[in-house]
């Protein structure tokens, strides 16, 4: 999970139309915190129905960039699945805006703050009677907000793109476990402590990223919910996808999502990574094509969710 807070150099667009492809593109403010592009189809059966794209986890935009890392990743995925026939709305996450604002107080965040920007942005759009139906699509820590969002909302679908399926303790003790085994119980001891809701006063330094005294209300907010428990409670059609060469999210976590819910359909996508692109090669390769904008993504991912949703919408 990237902390850093960094500002985003992002690229706002009124209405444009591509030479190249069959969709048009309009920036729309749905409040003063999210802004993001909305991508429809000239033509298209399914151009009624609204894709929600949720970006993971840090301060990243509606093209899935952070800087450091741009991939693109989810303004491929928006373009493909509109090129498909569906509309599709990707936003920068609020943390966008209160970096430009100024604003940023790490310590009124909330990880319930992204699950009410999601169903605000639903709210928005059923306002304005130009979709019948909507569908979530959440990446990474969206994954978690999208199950959440679409019950609230009740949705018409919703996809889990390496979307983890443990709670996000049980994650951080794996990853911390690999990189500095000898801290496994004292993270341990941290993260019960937030689990009861009980705030601390790190005395381990390598672990402020993770632990500073900030960030530690958000980590609260975000532990209360198990995404198995959670993708339970999710009454539509369910896809839930993963790459086998995810770094960060194993099909492991896909598979444990799927166990859950067992009407999900769950496809576990070769040569694909987190960030959705088609590696081939070694762990080097595979964490450079998070800073390459110009690659796309592994095609069998938009083809994976038209087909879904074309069989079952």
């Amino acid at each position: 999970m990237k902390q850093t807070l960094n500002l985003l150099l992002l690229l706002f667009t009124t209405m444009a139309f591509s030479q190249t492809e069959n969709f048009s593109k309009e920036e729309i403010a749905v409040s003063t915190l999210i802004k993001g592009d909305l991508y429809t189809p000239k033509n298209g059966k399914s151009q009624k129905s609204l894709i929600i794209l949720l970006a993971g986890s840090g301060p990243t935009n509606r093209n899935g960039n952070q800087i450091g890392m741009q991939n693109n990743s989810l303004k491929y995925l928006a373009e493909e699945l509109t090129n498909g026939g569906y509309s599709v709305f990707t936003f920068d996450k609020r943390i966008i805006a209160q970096i430009i604002a100024g604003t940023v107080n790490e310590s009124e965040a909330r990880f319930d703050d992204l699950i009410s920007d999601a169903t605000s942005v639903a709210d928005y759009f059923k306002k304005t009677n130009q979709y019948n139906k909507f569908i979530f699509a959440g990446h990474s820590e969206g994954s978690l907000v999208g199950m959440i969002a679409a019950q609230q909302t009740k949705a018409d679908a919703y996809i889990s793109l390496a979307g983890a399926g443990r709670s996000i303790d049980e994650v951080l003790v794996e990853q911390l476990e690999k990189q500095i085994p000898s801290l496994k119980e004292k993270t341990i001891a941290y993260l019960n402590l937030l689990k009861k809701g009980e705030t601390f006063k790190n005395d381990t330094p390598v672990l402020n990223s993770l632990f500073r005294e900030s960030v530690q209300p958000y980590m609260i907010s975000w532990l209360k919910y198990n995404p198995q428990q959670e993708i339970k409670k999710v009454n539509c059609p369910t896809l839930i996808i993963n790459g086998d060469k995810d770094l960060q999210v194993t099909p492991k976590d896909a598979r444990l999502l799927n166990e859950a819910q067992q009407k999900s359909t769950l496809v576990i996508i070769k040569d694909m990574n987190h960030v959705f692109k088609t590696v081939t090669g070694d762990e080097k390769e595979n964490m450079e094509t998070y800073s390459k904008p110009e690659v796309k993504n592994n095609p069998e991912l938009s083809e994976t969710i038209l087909k879904f949703l074309n069989n079952r919408l």
